[in-house]
């Protein structure tokens, strides 16, 4: 376990208002939620070939109300099985939100507005401070403070690593 996460990765651009039903079809989700299988099917919705552009360590970058529609956890463990380990949004679902928190799935709250596909960015969360900075501009990206519970839980890797590793006693380093 380690009390920091630092995460580089091209910036992968999404609009507003994309639902759980986006990032992973209910048809898909009738056959199987075993998310090694859905991952081919991520975000096939807005575009279908989109999961298989994806590279291990992108990072989803979308707009207001990321996550919106039913609170299927599946949407972030799909997203994470892909190899996706973050998405900042300008919003999120509450749902969504604390699903991806709770699978160690990092939701960041920003302004996103200046960050274009494929740029490079890093994000570096320890404690509750949030540091993401655009790589390609160097530009910082400004980033509302994670909950000190929800940043410990991440630290951990998600809820059920946070308790396999001993709860809310045990250190996060």
């Amino acid at each position: 376990m380690t009390g920091v996460i630092h995460l580089e990765g091209r910036a992968r651009i999404l609009g507003d208002d994309v639902n759980t039903d986006y990032i992973i079809a209910s048809t898909r989700k009738r056959a199987t939620l075993d998310e090694q299988i859905l991952k081919q099917y991520l975000l096939e919705t807005l575009d279908p070939a989109f999961a298989g552009s994806v590279l291990p360590g992108d990072i989803l970058v979308a707009g207001w109300n990321f996550g919106c529609g039913s609170a299927m956890e599946i949407a972030a463990t799909v997203i994470l099985a892909s190899g996706i380990k973050a998405v900042l949004a300008r919003s999120f679902a509450r749902t969504f939100f604390r699903n991806a928190v709770n699978n160690g799935l990092v939701p960041i709250e920003c302004d996103t507005s200046r960050i274009r596909e494929g740029e490079l960015l890093a994000i570096d969360v320890a404690g509750d401070a949030i540091r993401a900075v655009n790589r390609t501009t160097g530009a910082s990206v400004p980033a509302v403070v994670l909950p000190a519970l929800m940043s410990r839980i991440l630290a951990c890797g998600g809820l059920v690593e946070l308790i396999r590793h001993g709860g809310w006693n045990a250190s996060p380093d």
